[in-house]
């Protein structure tokens, strides 16, 4: 492309909503342009970065038997009412009707619609395995969207969808997907981890679930790891236990004491001079179903965090929230000093987390005000009927629960860009769908799901690939391979300049040429930030003096001196040596 006629801006300054490395350099490179909240336009540099990650995904999935299919961005109601997703999905759902006054949705996901496609073409289990897969547009009416497309409203998403006739089946395809997913991740030159990771909505029960994490300290999510051994997951999946001092089983008595003022765990522990691992954090969550309200006293050692993906899988609601100060009126509840022991509310459900040892003492809430319990023990002093459950949030400094290795659990920032799922038979069982096994009885295939966040992708990318020059684009994904900078202004070598860049792309050189009236500082701005790999530099009084042209490395900074005719040979040999770190 010539910039001198092409469609390309760049900005000096950052969008005031731009938060993370890779939203500022998106818009500062002239890659996006916001249509409104959370929606963007593709530019042309955009356009063709995507559709370098696009056909890395299709090599991949075509080359293992995958097939691609393009299914609606509007999605029909029946369907959804179908699995019993319209309702429940909740609110990111977009839901319209059409002029007949039929029920619509812009497709948050497909698994409905590929579900639809599956049963009306499919009938024996001699036709399965079958991986189905899309590269369309999704919408998500996120609540905030935020960080550009790492967490937009309308994104470019790869999802596939496989089906079988048993688990032994599927357990194949899921590692296939495995696979792919990881040689993906490599081919666009991502440092990543593969991580346990929580199910959510899309499946059902403890279903076998991994995300693939780019490693980013701008990273949204939190990731588990153990130094030791190869135990990996998601914060909200990951199962670790507390590093915890020894103490000694007390018989004390429970007595009540002043805490005057001292509400949180970390003023109560001050003032009574104990560690906050020696007190009990006494929360009320809320569950919700459709319409049952449930309310729970979630108990945990004073220095762990509530993980509300554990709890809301512990308890089987729709919907988990923690209590509102005027619910916990309601039940008669003082926020700060809440506790186990009293007359508290009898509908309350008590769940108790696991590292709490219902043998020690601990301080706890009094349920009075400015008075808290010394010397609580649970298999002493609790009345009420309680379940002993995994609540806490792991975290750094834990220890596994794999290799039992102490306080070798370490904490890391991700960035999501794929996920796989084992469904089930949760769709193909509530929409109905039945193939013949072979025996000739009528049966639920069950489901694999796999996701890329294709634009995500982009995005995770420049987080990793970036200086405070600009984007550093890995070869496999850049939007050229080549930035060409002519420095010139008489004739003669504009002209010369024109030639070598048409020489370029017909020996098939992907360039982008900056033959723009500018200064050379201007462009050379414009280069760096952009970030394609080689940057050639013809400058009209280097190649007068000495008959040379510029070859710089961006990525390292690194140039080298070529004459006109070793241009082309030596660029070949770079390029090529380049491809090769993202080849498997």
């Amino acid at each position: 492309m010539k910039l001198s006629t092409g469609f390309w801006q760049t900005y000096k300054e950052s969008p005031a909503d731009a938060e993370i490395v890779s939203h500022k350099l998106m818009m500062r490179a002239g890659l996006l342009h916001k249509t409104a909240a959370g929606i963007y336009t593709y530019l042309p540099m955009m356009v063709r970065i995507l559709r370098k990650i696009e056909n890395i995904i299709r090599n991949e999935h075509d080359k293992n038997n995958c097939f691609e299919i393009t299914m609606s961005v509007v999605t029909p109601a029946e369907l959804w009412k179908e699995s019993g997703r319209w309702e429940s999905f909740g609110p990111q759902i977009l839901k319209a009707k059409d002029r007949a006054e039929r029920d619509l949705c812009l497709s948050p996901t497909n698994e409905e619609s590929v579900v639809d496609v599956f049963r009306k073409n499919i009938k024996s289990y001699k036709q399965l395995p079958l991986n189905l897969y899309q590269i369309n547009t999704k919408f998500r009416d996120e609540i905030r969207p935020r960080f550009g497309v790492m967490r937009g409203r309308e994104f470019t998403m790869k999802d596939a969808y496989s089906f079988h006739i048993d688990k032994k089946c599927l357990d194949t395809e899921y590692d296939k997907m495995y696979s792919i997913y990881e040689n993906i991740c490599r081919r666009m030159g991502l440092e990543f981890i593969a991580v346990e990771a929580d199910a959510g909505a899309m499946a059902q029960g403890e279903a076998k679930t991994h995300e693939f994490q780019v490693l980013a300290n701008s990273g949204e999510d939190k990731v588990i790891k153990c130094n030791n051994c190869t135990y990996s997951a998601n914060v909200e999946r990951a199962k670790t236990t507390a590093s915890l001092t020894k103490r000694t089983v007390t018989k004390n008595e429970l007595i009540i004491v002043d805490t005057p003022e001292k509400q949180t765990i970390s003023e109560v522990c001050e003032f009574l001079k104990i560690q906050e691992e020696g007190s009990l954090k006494s929360l009320i969550y809320k569950g919700i179903s459709g319409e049952t309200e449930d309310f729970y006293l979630c108990l945990l050692l004073g220095n762990d965090s509530m993980n509300e993906v554990k709890f809301k899988n512990i308890s089987g609601h729709e919907i988990v929230t923690p209590a509102t100060d005027n619910e916990l009126l309601k039940l008669g509840l003082l926020k700060g000093f809440i506790g186990p022991v009293g007359s508290l509310d009898k509908n309350l459900k008590v769940i108790v987390d696991s590292s709490v040892d219902l043998s020690l003492d601990y301080v706890v809430g009094a349920n009075q005000k400015d008075k808290h319990f010394k010397n609580f023990i649970f298999s002493r002093d609790c009345k009420l009927e309680f379940t002993h459950n995994d609540l806490r949030e792991s975290k750094e400094g834990d220890d596994c629960l794999v290799c039992k290795k102490s306080k070798s659990i370490k904490e890391i920032r991700g960035i999501e860009v794929g996920h796989i799922f084992q469904l089930g038979d949760k769709y193909t069982k509530s929409m109905n769908v039945t193939v013949l096994d072979q025996n000739g009885k009528a049966v639920n295939p069950i489901m694999g799901c796999y996701g890329i966040g294709v634009s995500r992708m982009a995005a995770a990318a420049i987080e990793q690939h970036h200086d405070d020059k600009g984007i550093i684009w890995p070869i496999s994904i850049a939007p050229y391979e080549i930035y060409f900078a002519s420095i010139c202004k008489s004739e003669e070598y504009v002209d010369l300049s024109n030639e070598i860049f048409v020489e370029l792309r017909e020996k098939g050189f992907e360039v982008l040429y900056d033959d723009r009236n500018a200064g050379a500082g201007f462009k050379f701005k414009d280069a760096e930030l952009i970030g394609c790999p080689f940057i050639l530099v013809f400058g009209e009084r280097d190649f007068k003096e000495s008959g040379v042209l510029e070859i710089r490395t961006r990525k390292t900074g690194d140039s080298i001196k070529v004459s006109k005719n070793e241009i082309f040979s030596k660029l070949e040999k770079m390029i090529m040596e380049e491809r090769k770190k993202f080849e498997l």
